[in-house]
């Protein structure tokens, strides 16, 4: 989701870039053409930095982390993730006017995709749909905790239609034990494909017409299989938002909310079956390939020009190449990094278990990316989309006195301006795989319950974060299109 245009090129450069290539940079920006693209804020900006250095202070951080957890007695930083501090108690009443109100808004978006303005930066369903709900909520989510139970537009409908027509609270027909995720899974590949390579994304009718047949379909499987099954494992927005919940230093249970580390839900999750540690691999390949298929070195290995760019629909097929492949290398590799690690701990724990418990430390990077990736977005089109809200149908309307407001693109313009973004991103980042390492090491002595096993099976897994972190910080800094 990052580029609104087609012929923008973004530059993070690499310190010793001549200022006469970056002029001319930005000349070709401004010359070629830029029809409506996907659903982003605006990119084209060049910008000097020495980003060797901020790579390799990334990958030094991880790996000292590494090396400081490895030296740590496992006791003393048990005691620190066990610290929070209760809050208060939060009732479950309103759950279900929240979700109605929630279902009601999805009407009234699905109606201004029909009907309102042809402009996505003019109608409000594809900014919320891609802007506030798939990059902001996320952020909310990781840091707020499980907000998406409350909102689910699922949840109050089935309610409803649980007490008029008397249905059971677990439905007979209830979905298979061995489909695992598998069906969220298939169906977060398909958001993830319509996203990612679909020509038009953020079309209005054509979102519209995606997000009612997402609905019928999920609330048809709910009242087949019931709602606490399908939403745990088939409805791909419940498991994704679930998961990064768990990230969430604000955590609520049985009713009382407390305030702890980040991350500490994830030391206590049980093992994913291998379709769950698949959707989480996904969650992150997905928004990594989503940086990669722009920058100049991936469309050169398929020989187009990104100062030419030919639109998505000329990508269709390089497109889903690439997210398929780019789930199988990070699989791949994810799946050779805990293999080794369990040799080189002598474990002989099933292959399936560790993997399925050491993947809950992808979440904060996945966490990361997300938020690093979209930020341009939130900033730029969360303006677009407040002026939208005040005037869903583009009849002149003023309901939140927001539909005069002028959007301020400078926010991610400019020298200082892209300065500041870009240390944030690359903070974001590092923090990520920094936490990521310390998650992992608590979930390793789980399963090694020896320091110096524990240390040893994660070595491999270290490597390969220490690779993304330097992958992740390259995406950030490299030339790319769109």
């Amino acid at each position: 989701m990052s580029g609104r245009t087609e012929g923008g090129v973004k530059e993070h450069g690499v310190g010793g870039n001549s200022l006469s290539k970056g002029a001319l940079v930005c000349v070709l920006t401004i010359l070629l053409p830029t029809p409506a693209f996907a659903h982003a804020s605006d990119r084209g900006h060049v910008l000097l930095l020495p980003t060797g250095y901020y790579i390799a202070g990334g990958a030094l951080a991880v790996a000292f982390s590494f090396l400081t957890l490895a030296l740590l007695p496992p006791a003393a930083l048990d005691r620190l993730w066990r610290r929070r501090l209760s809050l208060f108690t939060v009732k479950d009443h309103p759950r279900t006017v929240l979700s109605l109100l929630s279902f009601a808004g999805c009407v009234l978006l699905v109606a201004t995709g029909l009907f309102g303005s042809r402009d996505p930066l003019s109608n409000p369903l594809p900014l919320v749909i891609w802007t506030l709900l798939w990059a902001g909520f996320t952020l909310l989510q990781g840091v707020l905790g499980d907000l998406w139970s409350w909102l689910n537009p699922w949840y109050g409908p089935w309610r409803v239609a649980f007490r008029v027509f008397s249905l059971r609270e677990t439905e007979p027909s209830r979905l298979p034990k061995w489909l695992g995720y598998w069906p969220a899974f298939v169906l977060f590949f398909t958001f993830a494909w319509f996203e990612l390579i679909d020509p038009a994304p953020d079309d209005p009718s054509r979102l519209a017409f995606a997000a009612a047949i997402y609905w019928l379909f999920s609330f048809a499987a709910i009242l087949v299989f019931g709602y606490e099954n399908w939403s745990r494992r088939g409805e791909f927005l419940t498991v994704f938002f679930s998961m990064v919940a768990r990230f969430a230093p604000l955590q609520r249970e049985k009713g009382r909310l407390d305030l702890g580390w980040p991350g500490v839900k994830l030391l206590a999750a049980e093992p994913l079956p291998a379709s769950g540690t698949a959707f989480l691999l996904l969650a992150l390949s997905s928004v990594s390939f989503d940086g990669l298929s722009r920058t100049f070195f991936w469309l050169g290995l398929f020989g187009v020009n990104p100062l030419e760019f030919p639109g998505r629909t000329a990508l269709i097929g390089i497109g889903s190449f690439g997210l398929v492949l780019s789930f199988i290398l990070l699989a791949a590799l994810f799946a050779l990094a805990v293999s080794l690690g369990q040799r080189l701990a002598g474990d002989r724990q099933p292959f399936e278990k560790a993997a399925g418990l050491l993947v809950w430390s992808i979440v904060p990077i996945a966490l990361a990316y997300h938020i690093a990736h979209y930020l341009t977005a939130l900033l730029v089109d969360g303006q677009y989309a407040l002026v939208a809200l005040s005037d869903p149908f583009a009849l002149g309307w003023n309901l939140f006195g927001t539909a005069d407001r002028m959007v301020e693109a400078g926010v991610v313009a400019g020298a200082e301006s892209a300065w500041w973004l870009w240390n944030l991103q690359a903070g974001v980042i590092i923090a990520g795989h920094v936490l990521a390492v310390l998650i992992a090491h608590g979930l390793a002595w789980r399963i090694h319950p020896q320091p110096s096993r524990a240390a040893l099976s994660q070595l491999p897994l270290t490597l390969l974060m220490i690779a993304y972190t330097i992958f992740g910080l390259w995406l950030l800094a490299t030339p790319t299109a769109g």
